[in-house]
């Protein structure tokens, strides 16, 4: 099985989908129309031309994601605002410089908040050991463990409210649609509905990955400096990023017994972050993938490849569509 080119997040109502430069967010209205918006998001590893320097193009594409997302998330809330208000924006920001304004600082408080409670305050909890535990590696693995406990915490927590467990069934459906597409069936529905929720490739294994790389690096990083302590936790953050992104694109690569056991707390945690989506939202994520990805094309190349390594047949072996 190889893994199609393509990945998304769940929005509000909806499903977004990117493939290279090209994005699609799929909303199901209030009147139980879909909504089909496409366009290009030339994010900072194309611009810079970093898509092939490890580590740095994990930084980069973490950034691109939280942008993309954190604007396409908003763009399937508007389809939910009050009209009034929704009319009174339209008048206010009609350029759309606000709007850019707004999504920089959006995201640049969601960074400064998640650096603040996955980093550093398991850091000052893990400190308050440091009474009775002597060992820096011993404190390092306290605090990594910590920081998990707080992410599970948390993800527990939001997962309690209601409009995120709509959320969290289109994640599903983003999952169950991709895994239809790479298992080469047929990419309908009622055959996506047939397949796992759970995808090796989903960000929430990556950010599992993010804690457990965190454990490891500050375990061999030993400073006396309580504010140098700090610093770094801080500074270490996109180092960390980067290379648990090289982690995350490495299992998607790859079927090896090694892969499957990195994969597996990943794969269990996000039992919590997806649940179950019905047809109707199935129907969403096919739209989305279909404005953008020609996933008939990517099974029958697979098809064309799975033949030619067949023993007795040749690269002129005939490929049956789907």
């Amino acid at each position: 099985m190889r893994y199609a080119t393509i990945g998304g997040q769940a929005v509000i109502e909806g499903v977004m989908m990117r493939n290279g430069n090209d994005y699609a967010v799929a909303v199901r209205k209030p009147d139980q129309t879909i909504e089909v918006k496409k366009d290009q998001f030339i994010g900072l590893n194309a611009k810079w031309h970093m898509k092939k320097v490890p580590i740095i193009r994990g930084v980069l594409a973490f950034i691109d994601s939280l942008v993309l997302g954190m604007s396409t998330l908003t763009y399937s809330a508007s389809f939910y605002e009050d009209e009034e208000e929704t009319e009174k924006e339209k008048d206010k920001d009609k350029d759309g410089k606000s709007d850019a304004v707004f999504m920089g600082l959006t995201v640049a408080l969601s960074v400064v908040i998640a650096v603040v409670l996955f980093m550093l305050t398991p850091f000052f909890i893990s400190s308050l050991f440091g009474k009775v535990i002597k060992s820096p590696m011993t404190l390092a693995v306290i605090e990594g463990l910590i920081r998990i406990a707080i992410f599970f915490i948390y993800i527990v927590a939001i997962s309690q409210m209601k409009d995120i467990q709509r959320v969290f069934m289109y994640h599903g459906a983003e999952h169950k649609t991709i895994n239809c597409i790479e298992h080469g069936a047929e990419l309908t529905p009622e055959n996506a509905a047939k397949y796992s929720r759970l995808h090796k490739r989903c960000g929430t294994s990556f950010l599992l990955i993010v804690m457990v790389v965190s454990i490891i690096c500050f375990m061999f990083i030993r400073v006396d400096n309580m504010a140098l302590k700090i610093v770094l936790r801080v500074i270490l953050v996109p180092v960390i990023a980067g290379v648990s992104y090289e982690v995350i694109q490495w299992a998607g690569r790859s079927e090896s017994c090694l892969v499957n056991i990195v994969s597996k707390p990943g794969l269990m945690l996000q039992k919590l972050t997806t649940r179950e989506p019905d047809l109707e939202m199935l129907e969403v994520a096919i739209a989305s993938i279909e404005a953008i990805y020609d996933w008939r094309q990517f099974q029958a190349e697979n098809a064309a490849a799975d033949a030619s390594r067949q023993p007795g047949t040749g690269s002129k072996a005939g490929v049956s569509q789907p």
